[in-house]
């Protein structure tokens, strides 16, 4: 045949070509079918993953809603911040309180003796390790000290091993020498280091500061701690103290009291809502790209990866219907009525301004209430998508296992079928091969018995 490439050197028939068509026709539908299949697996297992990595972004977001108290509204002040700092939890109340803080608390700290040759200087000069002994609280916390050992090499092993309780060492370097000074995050009458051992670093060691309990009081109420950071004394409310009271001016015995305000904020408590919408709408709008139908400009329109599929629809309608549920011990039980609506087409939320500030004018507590507590919005939202969020046995994992493992029986059919379509070949190449040979053979014997007949019927010549 005129173009084609002759592969039968006997039959003068291009044996190959026919082969590979006869090869094709087996192997088509069975390709089609493997490749139609691994497409589908493969970009459904990438949206799952997607939408898997939305919701585990949702939930974790949820979780931190719910920590850092979004909802309160709730905002704590101090007046004078060189006194007192304060932050307030969702379990503050409204209200004012004058504090007056009298002393600090103190950590004991302690200085060993000067050594002029500085921080290399060689504190054991033995050949034999050495001891040096740290009690605090009746706790004692031993620290070797090798032969030939210098300060700075003390220092860091008590850095080294006791800093997670709450030992720390440093070095004072002046024109003198240098000195280890050791103190504790420990304070509090009672809470003393002292030092012993057989090392000798304790022989001159001096008391730098003595500890002591905070001193303070509360409209009016005296209380002592054995630290700056005073939880407890308000509900819901950290005080953490920084220095002691001033004196008021011309006076010797009245301080000036700092005041602890806790006030709702509802700028803070919109930032909380706006918080929560945001976080909704991120997870819807994954899963929206996943699902939504494309019109074409032909008007022909094409569907995403899971448009109609059925676990979309389940996690979207557990979604809505957590959000859409009423809660609370307020007036007010639902966020539409603080002005948060739904859009009917694509279900992202957004905020009315206008709607908001009039409810939150006399409702703002309210907001607290529905979304905080065991039926809360957080935990109804955390409950709804439990099943699907579960690492190994929730729905999404468990589907993108199934679709992993329907792509790895898709990959051993594809090496199957490339096995029997290779045993085609060569069992149709061979049998080509062997007409094309026998071909050969019979134009052989043709040709042969062709020249013979000629020879036959050839008339002689007569000489």
């Amino acid at each position: 045949m005129a173009g084609s490439t002759v592969s039968g050197i006997g039959s003068n028939i291009d044996t190959q070509a026919i082969v590979k068509s006869l090869v094709d026709a087996e192997k088509v539908p069975k390709q089609t079918q493997i490749n139609t299949a691994s497409q589908k697996a493969t970009t459904t297992l990438s949206s799952i993953g997607k939408i898997q990595a939305a919701l585990d972004a949702f939930r974790g977001g949820l979780d931190s809603m719910a920590k850092d108290s979004s909802f309160t509204g709730l905002t704590g002040t101090s007046s004078d911040e060189k006194t007192a700092t304060m932050t307030a939890s969702n379990t503050a109340s409204n209200g004012s309180f004058r504090l007056i803080v009298d002393q600090l608390a103190q950590a004991s700290k302690l200085s060993s003796k000067n050594f002029p040759g500085g921080t290399s200087t060689v504190v054991n000069a033995t050949n034999k390790p050495t001891t040096l002994t740290i009690t605090q609280s009746s706790k004692a916390f031993d620290v070797s000290v090798p032969a030939g050992a210098t300060l700075q090499q003390v220092r860091d092993s008590i850095n080294t091993q006791f800093s997670t309780s709450g030992l720390s060492a440093n070095i004072l370097t002046d024109s003198n020498g240098s000195r280890l000074i050791l103190t504790s995050t420990n304070m509090g009458t009672g809470s003393d280091l002292t030092l012993s051992g057989t090392s000798g670093l304790d022989v001159g060691a001096t008391v730098v500061d003595v500890p002591q309990d905070a001193k303070y009081s509360i409209d009016g109420i005296a209380a002592v701690s054995k630290s700056n950071n005073i939880e407890g004394a308000l509900s819901g409310v950290n005080i953490k103290l920084v220095a002691a009271s001033t004196y008021k001016t011309g006076t010797s015995g009245d301080k000036n009291a700092t005041l602890i305000t806790v006030s709702t904020n509802n700028t803070a408590l919109k930032s909380g809502v706006k918080g929560f919408v945001d976080t909704y709408n991120a997870l819807i709008s994954a899963m929206n790209a996943e699902t939504k139908v494309t019109k074409n400009l032909d008007g022909s329109t094409t569907p995403a990866t899971l448009t109609g599929d059925s676990t979309m629809r389940s996690l979207q309608t557990a979604i809505r219907n957590a959000f859409n549920e009423l809660s609370g011990t307020g007036t007010l039980k639902s966020l539409a009525q603080f002005g948060v609506s739904t859009n009917s087409t694509t279900g992202l939320l957004t905020i009315d301004d206008k709607k908001w500030d009039t409810a939150v004018k006399t409702n703002a507590a309210d907001i607290n209430s529905m979304f905080s507590g065991p039926d809360g919005m957080l935990a109804r939202m955390k409950s709804a998508t439990d099943d699907f969020a579960k690492s190994s046995t929730g729905i999404l994992a468990t589907r993108s296992t199934s679709l992993s493992d329907s792509l790895k029986d898709l990959s051993k059919q594809q090496d199957s079928l490339n096995e029997r379509m290779d045993l085609l070949t060569k069992s149709l190449s061979d049998k080509y091969n062997a007409m094309d040979t026998l071909v050969a053979q019979l134009r052989q014997q043709s040709t042969s018995v062709m020249t013979t007949l000629n020879a036959l019927n050839n008339p002689k010549t007569n000489t």
